[in-house]
């Protein structure tokens, strides 16, 4: 009985030995992403100055690459520890900020926003006179305020306080911020929606929201080489990129400072906002979660805007692709002469991190394509269900075949059905421009309901006298139908 005992446990112990072995051995190598990214030709010929990317996978961060330089002026090169302006991708980063201070007690984000202000309130509005928007309208762009977007500053400039900033004392704006609809009941990307939540949050701690992000989020992080200081203070980090104009060309000092900090002032590294990627996926998946914890990262994570949100978003982050059957989340910055993205999947922790100090012409080409291959290189494919599928009924293909308006993104491009080898395609410049050129089939389910191939919303196609009225669009506990014009002559 014992040597039968022992017997067995040998037996475990080289089958646990050939099983680590294995796995050692079938360990995949990603060298072979920097020949196939190619992003040192496609800097020489877009003339983008640099280029720093990270891809994480299972977790972890696999693949580090950089390329070119900080400033044309200096030919220092990148290194991974060097920051980007981020612009707009300092939003989600604001929003869990809320959350996690939400979470400590400190605010409640129920709230009306406006009794958390002091410098400044709200102003008059027809639309908010019995609906005072929340905290959470303003990180999902459904509060009806407006201005998009801001100008930068440089050294020497004068530097407006974001009091001046929200009454439009700045310029692109000759008044003060306003709603444009009752909130709740529509999307206006609205970056003055950010300053408003920065004012209230500095009003009602008593900190610059550089130090609470500092304090909540980089600091527990580990994230070294991130920050809200803006380079006219002390503290700003001596390694950052410098932004650059379409003819490659330093602008001015190369250093943007940002008033509107909360809206877009972070600057970071493809790194380090990996790190607090991953830290936002395990906290899904409740590990790793002592910074970000499970109930904190399913709220900031939850879809909470469809009608006109661009596919779907949630706070601060943009929920509108379904790349490779996997729910993704991300977000997108640029400000003049610097920008990047975030892409990573709701599971399984994959994804990556692209910034770059060039202008739109230069950088955006060079981006579109080191994602798009990204997206094949790495294989990142989540099995579905195929017995929900079902044969689209003949007559019902013929009814739905035709040139919509944007019924799946609500910005006013073209959608179209098309018939292809007796299947149903949807064709849309928003998915091609993420994917590049792709089958996004329209498969039917047994439920009724459509589903697009990388496109994370469910679809129900209402019909009357042989055509196609409208459609409903699902999403978690949201539902938006939106009317349907056939736009072919």
């Amino acid at each position: 009985m014992r040597s039968t005992l022992y017997l067995l446990i040998l037996l475990l112990t080289i089958s646990g030995c050939q099983t680590r072995n294995k796995a050692l051995l079938t360990k995949r190598d990603y060298s072979f992403l920097k020949d196939s990214l190619n992003i040192e030709q496609q800097l020489e010929k877009y003339k983008l100055p640099g280029f720093s990317i990270v891809v994480f996978e299972n977790y972890k961060i696999i693949y580090s690459g950089q390329d070119g330089l900080k400033s044309m002026n200096s030919k220092e090169k990148i290194d991974e520890n060097t920051a980007f302006s981020t612009a707009s991708i300092t939003k989600p980063i604001t929003a869990l900020l809320c959350h996690i201070l939400e979470e400590k007690g400190l605010i409640n984000l129920d709230d009306p926003i406006d009794k958390y202000l002091k410098r400044w309130h709200l102003p008059k509005s027809k639309f908010t006179e019995n609906n005072s928007p929340t905290w959470r309208q303003f990180f999902n762009h459904t509060s009806g305020t407006n201005q998009g977007g801001f100008s930068d500053y440089y050294e020497g400039d004068t530097i407006p306080t974001i009091k001046q900033s929200l009454l439009g004392q700045i310029p692109r704006y000759n008044k003060e911020i306003e709603f444009l609809f009752k909130p709740g009941t529509n999307f206006e990307y609205s970056g003055g929606g950010y300053v408003i939540v920065q004012m209230a949050l500095e009003d009602t701690l008593n900190k610059p929201i550089a130090e609470l992000a500092a304090e909540y989020i980089f600091s527990p992080l580990g994230l070294k080489n991130t920050t809200m200081i803006q380079p006219n203070e002390t503290g700003f980090p001596a390694n950052v990129a410098l932004v650059h104009d379409k003819d490659g060309k330093v602008i001015k000092k190369g250093l943007p400072i940002t008033p509107q900090v909360g809206a877009s002032g972070v600057w970071s590294t493809p790194t380090d906002l990996a790190k607090l990627s991953i830290a936002i996926q395990n906290a899904l998946r409740n590990k790793n979660n002592n910074v970000i914890s499970q109930s904190v990262a399913q709220k900031v994570m939850e879809v909470t805007a469809l009608k006109n949100a661009v596919g779907g978003w949630s706070s601060g982050w943009q929920r509108s692709v379904s790349y490779n059957n996997y729910d993704w989340f991300m977000c997108s910055g640029s400000n003049t002469g610097v920008g990047g993205s975030i892409f990573a999947t709701m599971t399984d922790g994959n994804g990556f991190v692209i910034l770059a100090n060039g202008e739109k012409p230069n950088r955006i080409p060079v981006i579109n394509q080191a994602r798009i291959k990204l997206l094949t290189l790495m294989d990142w494919n989540k099995n579905t269900p195929k017995d929900d599928i079902q044969e689209i009924p003949s007559g019902m293909k013929k009814q739905l075949i035709g040139t919509y308006n944007d019924f799946l993104y609500g910005q006013g491009m073209e959608t179209k059905i098309v018939e292809k080898n007796n299947r149903l395609y949807v064709e849309s410049a928003f998915l091609e421009h993420f994917k590049g050129k792709n089958s996004n089939e329209l498969l039917y389910l047994k439920n009724g309901q459509f589903k697009i191939v990388d496109y994370p919303n469910l679809l129900k196609f209402d019909f009357n006298n042989g055509k196609v009225n409208s459609v409903t669009l699902t999403r978690d506990r949201l539902n938006v139908e939106i009317p349907l014009t056939n736009t072919e002559k």
